[in-house]
């Protein structure tokens, strides 16, 4: 059990002892109290030290966890509230506090249809219950896709990963003509864009699936779990979204946003390392440090004509090339539908 439920296992006898105005209890009456109670829990003999249940004591007596409990000593031996209508349960609200768990609450029910957090419905209900908020229309929505296909796969993946488990993948990804059989070391999960990634350990790379293209998982319990030990701020630290390459090293990518849309960029910058290298009254040239991958790209067409890359060449040729096939898109539908109906 961890030291954190132990914690409040011991809070909660202790409650149930001071507010007990019919029975005297000592420094050891509540030393034993607090080892029978945690028995019960654990189903194995657990001895609680005096020192932690005075530290106990005097955290409930501070304002640490927001107690601030009227622990008296009397007769120089016993232990009570001062207050016998007193209880770590009835802490008074405050209304900022009010305020604040509402708006947890509108942000924890965005959530709640996904299926790695099912098991908090029970508990979102309670807090609305509790702070009567289920009025409240939502004044938070964050963007998200419950039809996207493998979200049913992130309950798995994610135990896999807490637990350091093997998993088997029937993969397919959107090149291949046929689906591959995989084995790999759950490290990782990542959303962007309204996607979700599997970081990986498979014979001894790291993969990144797309867990819209896993057709079917199972753990294999037959296989010994590598740990990669993978620092998810330092795997993706120099890249825009969710594709990485081993090889690859980050480039200076310099690009010019006309006047207009250049606040957007400045408030919203594209990488943690955005910088700005020269404004006048046409726009800003702004640099980014990063490798270059198709989410860039991406990123990049999406500014359409308010953007132009200056350097490397090799994006700057790659993404003119991009626009000029989907102008030539255009072109030869204007052609096609005029000749059609003319």
């Amino acid at each position: 059990m961890s030291s954190n439920k132990n914690a409040l296992i011991r809070y909660k006898t202790l409650d149930k002892c001071l507010k007990n105005m019919y029975k005297k209890y000592s420094l050891d009456d509540l030393i034993d109290e607090c080892s029978e109670a945690l028995f019960e829990f654990e189903g194995k003999e657990s001895f609680v030290s005096k020192r932690t249940i005075q530290m106990d004591l005097q955290n409930m007596r501070s304002e640490k966890f927001g107690y601030e409990a009227p622990i008296e000593v009397y007769e120089r031996k016993y232990y009570r509230y001062s207050d016998p209508e007193y209880s770590i349960h009835n802490i008074s609200v405050t209304e900022s506090d009010l305020k604040a768990m509402t708006d947890a609450v509108q942000i924890l029910k965005q959530f709640k249809d996904f299926s790695m957090f099912k098991e908090m419905n029970g508990i979102i209900q309670k807090l609305e219950d509790s702070i009567q908020a289920t009025q409240q229309k939502s004044i938070i929505h964050l963007d998200k896709n419950e039809r996207l296909k493998g979200l049913e796969y992130i309950d798995v993946l994610y135990q896999a990963i807490l637990n350091k488990q093997v998993i088997r993948i029937l993969y397919q990804s959107f090149t291949a003509r046929e689906v591959q059989k995989m084995t790999v070391h759950p490290q990782l999960l990542k959303e962007y864009n309204n996607r979700w990634f599997l970081i990986c350990l498979h014979k001894g790379k790291l993969y990144n699936l797309a867990l819209d293209r896993m057709q079917e998982i199972a753990v294999d319990e037959n296989s010994t779990y590598i740990d990669y030990n993978l620092d998810a701020d330092r795997y993706f630290g120099e890249v825009i979204g969710a594709t990485v390459s081993e090889t690859q090293r980050p480039r200076n990518v310099d690009f010019f946003v006309s006047k207009k849309q250049a606040p957007y960029v400045k408030t919203k910058p594209f990488h943690h390392s955005q910088q700005i290298l020269n404004e006048d009254e046409n726009g800003t040239t702004f640099r980014i440090c990063v490798q270059l991958n198709f989410e860039l790209e991406r990123m990049i067409l999406g500014m359409g004509e308010f953007l132009t890359v200056l350097k490397p060449l090799k994006l700057r040729e790659r993404i003119e090339k991009t626009l000029r096939l989907a102008a030539k898109n255009y072109t030869f539908y204007n052609k096609t539908n005029n000749a059609e109906n003319p």
